[in-house]
C-alpha cells in the first residue's frame, strides 16, 4: 500500500485522462429486439462520433451493421432521436429474415440495409436541396411492408416569400413502401396526418384499423401540453379519416401511446402532476392504472420508450424521479412491483412481448446493454459502453441532498466528493456547481467520466436540478414559468452556499459552469458574489437574440420560460447576460461550436467582446465544424483539459500534464455581432423561421401560463449590495 500524496486539491495526480474521457466510450442508445436477436444504435468517438447501427445475432456474435461511410441520426426537430427500425424481409423473402431502415445523417434520406445485403438502398427522394426531407419515429405499417413515420420538410435557405410562414418546416405523419418505389417517385410516399406543428409516436393498431398518434402546436412545448389522436386508417388508399382528440390539451402533457389492443391504448400523462400510466378505449374515459407521485418517463424525445407492454399483459416500466428504475405492472391486481436490479439509472427498455432489454448504468457501472428477467429482476450484460474503467476508489460516489432555495422551496442537487485514493488535501475543497441544459431537463446520477476527471484531482462536483427540472412533477418543472433566469440562478447560488455552509466547499473557490441553456444559468450567477469563475458552453447570452436566431422547434420556447414578445423585451434584455457584464467581475471561460445552430456563435464572440471592453479576464475557444455540443474527441478532450487549466488558473494550482490556459483582457475577432450598448432589435414572430438548420443534438425544456409582470431582476447575491460594491468587492478578493 502506498502512502498518500499531499497535494493542492485539483492537482492531485490522476489516473483518469481527458482523451479516456473523450475516446473511450461507445455511447449507445435506442436498443430494439425481436427474439434472439438485439439491434442499437453506437456511437464512434474514434470516426469523429459518427453513429452506426450494431446487431447481436442469437449466438451472440455482434456485427457492425453501418460501415464508415455511413453515419445513422435524424435532424427531425434538430434534436433527432432514434434513427433506425428492424424490419422484415420485403416481398418473397423470409420474414423473420430481418434488416434494419434508418436515416442517413448527411442527406437525411431513409435507407434499407437488408439482413446479409452488400450496401443500403434509398427508400425516400432526394431532396431539392440538403437535408430538406427528414425523417423519424419509424414505426412498421400494419402491412409489414411499409413505414410510418414524422416527416419534417424545409424549404430552401434563403427563398423568398410573402407569407412568413411559408419559411418555416412543415410536418407531417407519412407512409412509404419498403420497395424503394419512393425513392424515384416521391408520389409514393402517402401523407396520413397533416395540420399540426409538430408530431411524434405515430403507432398503427394491431389489427391496422386505426392510428394514434401525439401533436400540439406552437408556442407550447411537448412536456407543456401534447394531444392524444387517433383515427381511421386506410393503408391500402394510403389515408386517415375521422380523426378526433381522445387524452390531452393546452395544459396536459400526454406522450409515449401503445396499443394494447385493437380498440385500446395506453399512454403516458401528467394530468395528475405527474407523467404516470393510463389507458384509454377508442371511446369512454382515461383510466389511471397506477396513480403514484413520481415519473414514469424522462420526459420527451423522439423514440423514447420508457413502458413497454408483454405478451400476457403485463407492463414493464421505468419509473422514479431523475433516476429511472424498472418496475412490473399486474393488469389483474394493478400493483406495480418495483425489480432490484443493482442499477441505479435505466434510459430505455425495448421488448417484442416475450423478451426484454434496456440501457442502464449506475454510478460505477458504464451504460451497458442489459437483458432483463422481468421475473427475478436478474440483468445478463450483453454489451458495455467501455472496456476499461479506473478504480472504484477515483470513481466518485454521488450523495442525492436538497436544500433550501432563495424563498424556502427545496432544491434539489447531487454532491460528488473528491475521490482518490493516493492523494489528500487539507481543507474545504473548490467545487463547480454543474446546471444543465433545458433548461428544463435534468442531471442523472449514472456513471460520468467527466465528473471523474475532475473529482479525482480533487475538484469537487455537485449538480443542481433547479426548479424547472424533470423528474419531480409538473409543479416542479412550472417554478420556471415565465422565471429563467431567476429561480435557476438562485436555485443554483443556494446549492453552492449549503455546501460552504455544511463545511464541504471553500467559498473562495467556488466555480459554476453549464452548456446552452444552462450557460445562461452560468453567466447571470456570476454577476453575483457567490462564485470566482464560470465556464459557459455554448452558453446562451442574448435572449432577445436567440428568439430570434434559434431553430422553429424552440421559437417559441421563451414565451413560456420568459414571456411573449413584444410585451417582454424588457425582461429579455435584463436577463441576457450580454446585457448583465457590468455586474459581472469573475474569468470565464467560452467555448462555442462555429456550426451552432441553436446558440449562434455570434452570441459568444459578443459576449467576449463585452467582457474585453471592461477588461474582465476570459478565454474563448472556438471548435471548427462543431454544433450544439462537441462531436470530436480531440475537441472533447481541449475542452475539458482547457476547464482544469482554467481552475487551475483561477483557483492557484498547476495541473500536472495540462497546457496552461492565456486569460486575456482584449477581444481581436471577427463578426463580434451586438456589442455592449447597442439597441438589440426585438425579433418578430417570423424570424426564426429564417435561421440555419444543423444536425447537432441538444436538450429541450419549458412552460408557462401565467402573465407575468416584466420587472427589474432583483440582485442575483441575495444579498443586497449596490452593483458597484459588489463588483468593487469581487475585484479585491478574486485579485
Amino acid at each position: 500500500m502506498t502512502d498518500r500524496v499531499t497535494a493542492p486539491y485539483g492537482a492531485w495526480p490522476s489516473p483518469i485522462a481527458a482523451s479516456d474521457v473523450a475516446r473511450g466510450e461507445r455511447r449507445m442508445a435506442h436498443p430494439s429486439v425481436v427474439g434472439d436477436e438485439i439491434w442499437w444504435e453506437e456511437s464512434r468517438p474514434e470516426e469523429d462520433g459518427r453513429t452506426t447501427v450494431m446487431h447481436r445475432g442469437a449466438d451472440g456474435a455482434l456485427t457492425e451493421l453501418l460501415g464508415p461511410q455511413w453515419d445513422a441520426g435524424t435532424r427531425v426537430h434538430e434534436y433527432g432521436g432514434c434513427s433506425y427500425l428492424p424490419v422484415p424481409g420485403r416481398d418473397g423473402q423470409d420474414a423473420t429474415r430481418h434488416g434494419i431502415v434508418f436515416s442517413n445523417r448527411g442527406d437525411q434520406r431513409l435507407y434499407l440495409l437488408e439482413k446479409d445485403a452488400a450496401a443500403p438502398v434509398p427508400l425516400t427522394p432526394e431532396p431539392e436541396h440538403p437535408g430538406a426531407l427528414r425523417y423519424a419515429d419509424l414505426a412498421l405499417g400494419p402491412d409489414g411492408q411499409s413505414i410510418v413515420c414524422v416527416r419534417e420538410s424545409h424549404p430552401a435557405p434563403g427563398e423568398a416569400t410573402q407569407n412568413p410562414d411559408d419559411r418555416r418546416p412543415v410536418r407531417s405523419i407519412v407512409s412509404l413502401p419498403l420497395t424503394g418505389r419512393a425513392a424515384d417517385d416521391p408520389a409514393a410516399v402517402a401523407e396520413l396526418v397533416s395540420g399540426a406543428d409538430f408530431y411524434a409516436s405515430p403507432v398503427p393498431a394491431p389489427d391496422g384499423r386505426h392510428l394514434a398518434w401525439i401533436c400540439w402546436n406552437h408556442p407550447r412545448m411537448p412536456w407543456d401540453g401534447t394531444e392524444l389522436r387517433v383515427g381511421s386508417l386506410d393503408a391500402a388508399a394510403g389515408a386517415v379519416t375521422d380523426a378526433y382528440t381522445l387524452k390531452g390539451g393546452v395544459s396536459e402533457s400526454v406522450l409515449s401511446p401503445t396499443w394494447r389492443d385493437e380498440s385500446t391504448i395506453l399512454f403516458l400523462t401528467d394530468w395528475s402532476g405527474w407523467w404516470n400510466l393510463y389507458e384509454i378505449g377508442l371511446t369512454g374515459p382515461a383510466i389511471a392504472l397506477y396513480p403514484a407521485e413520481e415519473e414514469f418517463t424522462h420526459g420527451f424525445f423522439l423514440g423514447l420508450r420508457p413502458y413497454r407492454r408483454l405478451d400476457d399483459g403485463h407492463l414493464v416500466a421505468l419509473h422514479g424521479h431523475t433516476d429511472l428504475t424498472p418496475g412490473v405492472y399486474d393488469p389483474a391486481t394493478a400493483e406495480f412491483t418495483p425489480l432490484d436490479t443493482g442499477l441505479d439509472t435505466w434510459f430505455t427498455l425495448a421488448s417484442d412481448g416475450a423478451t426484454v432489454v434496456g440501457l442502464a448504468a449506475g454510478h460505477r457501472t458504464p451504460q451497458s446493454l442489459v437483458r432483463l428477467d422481468v421475473g427475478t429482476g436478474r440483468t445478463e450484460v450483453l454489451r458495455r459502453s467501455r472496456d476499461d474503467l479506473p478504480g472504484a476508489d477515483h470513481l466518485p460516489a454521488p450523495r442525492h441532498t436538497t436544500v433550501s432555495g432563495r424563498y424556502g422551496g427545496t432544491v434539489h442537487a447531487t454532491v460528488y466528493a473528491p475521490a482518490n485514493p493516493d492523494a489528500a488535501a487539507e481543507g474545504p475543497a473548490p467545487y463547480v456547481v454543474w446546471v444543465h441544459g433545458g433548461p428544463v431537463g435534468k442531471a442523472m446520477g449514472a456513471l460520468d467520466l467527466a465528473k471523474a476527471y475532475f473529482t479525482s484531482r480533487g475538484i469537487g462536483v455537485v449538480d443542481v436540478n433547479h426548479g424547472g427540472s424533470l423528474g419531480f412533477g409538473r409543479a416542479y418543472r412550472e417554478r420556471l414559468q415565465g422565471q429563467w433566469g431567476v429561480v435557476d440562478v438562485e436555485d443554483a447560488t443556494a446549492v453552492a452556499r449549503a455546501l460552504v455552509e455544511e463545511g464541504t466547499a471553500d467559498p473562495e473557490r467556488l466555480a459554476v459552469r453549464g452548456g446552452s441553456a444552462g450557460g445562461l444559468t452560468t453567466l447571470l450567477a456570476l454577476c453575483g458574489d457567490t462564485f470566482a469563475c464560470g465556464t459557459s458552453s455554448w452558453g446562451v447570452t442574448d435572449l432577445l437574440r436567440l428568439a430570434a436566431e434559434t431553430h422553429d422547434f424552440e421559437s417559441r420556447y421563451l414565451d413560456g420560460l420568459v414571456g411573449p414578445l413584444p410585451g417582454y423585451a424588457a425582461a429579455y434584455r435584463e436577463r441576457s447576460p450580454i446585457n448583465r457584464v457590468e455586474d459581472l467581475a469573475v474569468p470565464v471561460l467560452i467555448l462555442q461550436g462555429t456550426d451552432d445552430p441553436v446558440v449562434p456563435p455570434s452570441q459568444a464572440r459578443a459576449l467576449a467582446a463585452s467582457l474585453a471592453e471592461r477588461s474582465i479576464r476570459h478565454a474563448l475557444l472556438e471548435f471548427e465544424g462543431e454544433g450544439h455540443g462537441l462531436r470530436s474527441p480531440d475537441n472533447q478532450q481541449r475542452a475539458l483539459e482547457a476547464e482544469l487549466a482554467f481552475y487551475g488558473e483561477v483557483f492557484g494550482f498547476t495541473p500536472p500534464d495540462v497546457e496552461p490556459i492565456a486569460l486575456v483582457t482584449e477581444y481581436t475577432g471577427e463578426n463580434a455581432g451586438t456589442e455592449a450598448g447597442e439597441e438589440q432589435r426585438v425579433p418578430e414572430a417570423s424570424d426564426a423561421a429564417e435561421s440555419e438548420e444543423a444536425p447537432e443534438p441538444g436538450e429541450p425544456g419549458g412552460r408557462s401560463e401565467t402573465d407575468l409582470v416584466a420587472e427589474p431582476l432583483p440582485p442575483l447575491d441575495g444579498h443586497g449590495a449596490a452593483e458597484g460594491e459588489r463588483a468593487e468587492e469581487q475585484q479585491t478578493r478574486r485579485a
